[in-house]
């Protein structure tokens, strides 16, 4: 701890002496954090506690009491957890719109001594490690997955893949010997699912060691590689995985010539997200630069488990609060929920086949100048201005007025669970009601609002939100919505 520097200053270029050294008498002085309250005269202990944690949060240092939280980067996903770190700090519950409506330091701080006056409890219990009795259960977002797999076993619908090339020297043994010490940290890397009476639980190895395919094609020419290596990765990609069988995870390398090579990596959903890949590449990357050095890497320890979190999720969501939160998703869903009419060139097929393809392009620099610019003044993040476009976007094209849409959400607003890799992610719906009045600033306000409160109740799984509406079910569409935004 006493190696890791107080702080980093950013130069374009380093001083240097006539004889080629760092010329240190000239390096600029870091200011320090007395000095830094200094400079930001009349600041109360609320406004140094919000600047701490949006600091901590946003990685930029030196923010002003004045400054607005979305100005400075903010978004949604950033919003949760900044509330996340505020509820800890004050100790109590906070909406996340109170900082949509109080988007400034001093402005977000006055509205939280207000709140902490009225003495506002949080009611969310702490996220710490449990006794683990003799069967751990799934999640809920595991339940789901389990439940797809039973329906449509041997899929590889639910298969993670990524693809990295490596360029330069790269030792395997390492990158063997790094990955092993990371399957050892987490948990659900050598977690399998087990089913006793019809039930599902996680069974959690108590050590499982990896050895790193490897395949070399540097004798094949140039061609040969790449279409060798397409094949390989796309087998790997698609051979499904039996969820009762460690482990969960399949790591291939392939040498394609000296100082290059491919690494692919493919998990099953019900151990990972899109979020826990960048976890496991940030992690394993530290862990194998320190086994490249021989100075083992060592990573601060994990708070928790995933299955501290299945555990702590199960209580948390019993009763009271999910009963709670339904109750809002139940009266959002209320009613007829029409099925998107899309004037397509074919007929729904009568049972989902999920064949697709993908449409990519680059929105001009001058366009995305001014979605920011209209989130600015309307106080919404690029999301939903896109979301709202989206859904006007629909509704013109079906003639519908009533439009559902869904979304993914990392669901990650508790500081425990930042640093874990594990299937956090859930599904949440939104629903726009259009008019012939209808503008578009009004539908963005709508959208605005919508959003907030899904967020409020994002903690309800999906498949539980679609338990309790019963919409009718269709083997042709999905259930609430049938198009998703990401």
């Amino acid at each position: 701890g006493y190696m890791v520097p107080a702080h980093f200053i950013k130069m374009e270029a380093l001083p240097i002496t006539p004889n080629g050294k760092i010329d240190r008498k000239v390096l600029p002085t870091p200011i320090n954090d007395i000095q830094e309250k200094v400079l930001q005269e009349g600041q109360t202990p609320s406004e140094e506690l919000v600047v701490t944690v949006w600091e901590q949060i946003l990685g930029i240092r030196g923010i002003k009491r004045d400054d607005s939280f979305f100005d400075l980067g903010g978004h949604s996903l950033l919003a949760t957890q900044v509330i996340s770190r505020l509820q800890e700090v004050f100790g109590m519950s906070i909406p996340l719109k109170e900082l949509f409506e109080h988007s400034t330091v001093e402005e977000l701080a006055k509205r939280l001594e207000d709140l902490r006056g009225r003495s506002i409890s949080s009611e969310i219990p702490s996220l710490i490690r449990v006794e683990r009795g003799s069967v751990v259960p799934l999640s809920y977002a595991q339940q789901r997955l389990w439940f797809f797999d039973r329906l449509v076993p041997n899929s590889s619908l639910y298969n993670i893949p990524a693809v990295w090339r490596l360029q330069g020297e790269w030792s395997p043994r390492a990158l063997e010997n790094s990955l092993n010490t990371l399957i050892s940290r987490h948990e659900i890397l050598r977690t399998t699912i087990t089913e006793k009476d019809g039930e599902a639980f996680q069974n959690i190895a108590s050590s499982h060691l990896r050895t790193l395919s490897r395949t070399d094609l540097v004798h094949l020419s140039k061609e040969e590689k790449e279409q060798t290596m397409q094949e390989l990765v796309q087998r790997e990609a698609e051979t499904p995985f039996d969820l009762e069988t460690s482990p969960l995870l399949r790591v291939q390398l392939i040498k394609m010539q000296e100082n290059e090579w491919v690494l692919a990596c493919i998990m099953h959903h019900i151990i990972s997200d899109g979020w826990s890949m960048n976890v496991f590449l940030r992690e394993w990357m530290m862990l194998y630069e320190g086994e490249v050095k021989g100075q083992p890497e060592r990573l601060p320890d994990l708070p928790i488990q995933y299955a501290d979190y299945a555990e702590w999720q199960r209580k948390w969501l019993d009763n009271e609060v999910l009963d709670k939160q339904l109750s809002y998703w139940k009266e959002e869903l209320k009613g007829d929920l029409p099925v998107l009419q899309l004037p397509t060139d074919r007929p729904r097929p009568s049972v989902q086949t999920y064949a697709g393809a993908m449409y990519q392009f680059i929105l001009p620099t001058g366009v995305v100048e001014q979605i920011e610019a209209v989130s600015r003044q309307e106080g919404t993040t690029v999301f939903m201005t896109l979301l709202a476009a989206y859904q006007g976007f629909l509704s013109r094209y079906t003639g519908q007025d009533d439009i559902l849409v869904g979304s993914p959400i990392a669901n990650r607003h508790y500081k425990e669970t930042e640093g874990l890799i594990g299937f956090f992610a859930n599904t949440l719906v939104y629903r726009t009601q259009f008019d012939e009045t209808s503008t578009f600033r009004d539908v963005l306000r709508t959208v605005r609002t919508k959003a907030l409160k899904a967020y409020e109740h994002q903690d309800v799984p999906f498949e539980k939100i679609v338990e309790e509406v019963q919409p009718e079910r269709s083997t042709s569409h999905s259930p609430l919505f049938q198009t998703m935004f990401t």
